[in-house]
């Protein structure tokens, strides 16, 4: 808001306003089709209203999370054939993929690392120039498919961790482990180990659907990204698995069905303390839990609205499950605990307020 006052920042819908720019940064949604294939309909079309307005002199920076190759195959020819104007020559051109993780408050768009490739050497210098006055660290790599490639490699590395331990998890289930105190122990070892935890599902914008723009570009290489598909496989498949456990938790702890029961999620955000609720496992588990016949409530703060629904009050001893999906960090737990029938616990939030018969962890 004090930037907005002092007039530092605005927004527009008018590209015309782009001719005044020195930069010009792409910061769009690159989502997947119905058939997990990328989907760069708004970047192409971005791209195309920036190539009416672009002038000799100005850098333009791809940010937008895509496959390696986006830059020099998409979006330079966009450029060119729009404005007349040959990039590298005319106007500069570069990759900088963004790195964000809402919530955070430790590390900020001004410390965080800024990785960035041009199409040629003066235009990632000029790139690097315009981020340095922003960012403490620029990162240059050799060629805008090297920086879209270390977006995705980022991703990829938690997605496939994130499915080990979901793994872990379910075997851990059929061998009565728990599978929380076994990561903890892990988590000592102060070298060759980063602490990853299971979960309902992978959220947000990034994990669920970055890794799948690798899968669908290596196919033009002959070459099959194996780890990668079967991340996928294990991290989809746990809102089914988590539906499988509030039904064992329904019949052993309540002598009651999934069909006919008052099932309470606790929150739907796809991380913690924050409103982002895109691509959030809360979304499948609900309609697997609607589908076998149960009335479904949540409870956010951060999300007043979801699915249809609005956020209920967080009253326990109302439903018959209380199933912890994402596990905020201003709900009272033990409270919960204490109030609730059937407390489903996805994240390990009820630690220290177990109760034989009524909690059951993931």
């Amino acid at each position: 808001r004090p930037l907005v006052a002092g007039g530092l920042v605005r927004a527009t819908t008018e590209y015309e306003e782009l001719r005044d720019a020195e930069a010009i940064l792409i910061a769009l949604p690159t989502p997947l089709s119905r058939q997990r294939e990328p989907d760069l309909s708004i970047v192409e079309a971005a791209t195309r209203d920036v190539a009416r307005v672009l002038r000799k002199g100005q850098i333009v920076v791809l940010e937008s999370t895509t496959w390696p190759g986006t830059t020099r195959e998409v979006v330079l020819p966009l450029l060119e054939e729009g404005s007349g104007l040959k990039a590298g020559g005319d106007f500069h051109l570069a990759m900088s993929p963004e790195r964000v993780d809402p919530g955070r408050e430790d590390w900020t768009t001004k410390t965080t690392p800024k990785v960035l490739g041009g199409i040629d050497a003066a235009s990632t210098t000029r790139a690097a120039d315009v981020y340095r006055r922003a960012v403490d660290t620029v990162v240059e790599v050799s060629t805008p498919d090297a920086a879209e490639l270390t977006k995705l490699l980022e991703n990829i590395f938690r997605s496939v961790n994130i499915a080990l331990v979901n793994e872990l998890a379910q075997l851990c289930d059929r061998m009565n482990i728990d599978v929380w105190e076994v990561v903890d122990a892990a988590a000592t070892k102060p070298f060759g180990f980063m602490r990853f935890s299971p979960g309902p599902g992978l959220g947000g914008h990034c994990i669920p659907i970055d890794p799948f723009y690798l899968t669908w570009k290596a196919r033009e290489f002959d070459f099959s990204t194996r780890f990668i598909e079967l991340a996928g496989e294990v991290n989809n498949n746990m809102p089914y698995f988590c539906r499988s456990l509030i039904s064992q938790a329904l019949n052993h702890g309540a002598n009651k069905s999934v069909s006919g029961a008052r099932i309470l999620i606790v929150g739907v955000a796809y991380k913690p303390d924050i409103g982002d609720w895109r691509e959030t496992p809360a979304e499948k588990l609900i309609h697997l839990l609607r589908t076998a016949g149960a009335d479904v409530a949540y409870h956010d703060p951060y999300v007043p609205e979801f699915d249809g629904m609005r956020s209920s009050a967080l009253e326990p001893e109302d439903y018959d499950c209380v199933a912890i999906v994402t596990h905020h960090s201003d709900i009272d737990y033990g409270e919960l605990v204490r109030r609730g029938n059937v407390i489903v616990d996805f994240r390990n939030a009820t630690k220290g307020h177990e109760v034989d018969g009524k909690v059951w962890k993931l």
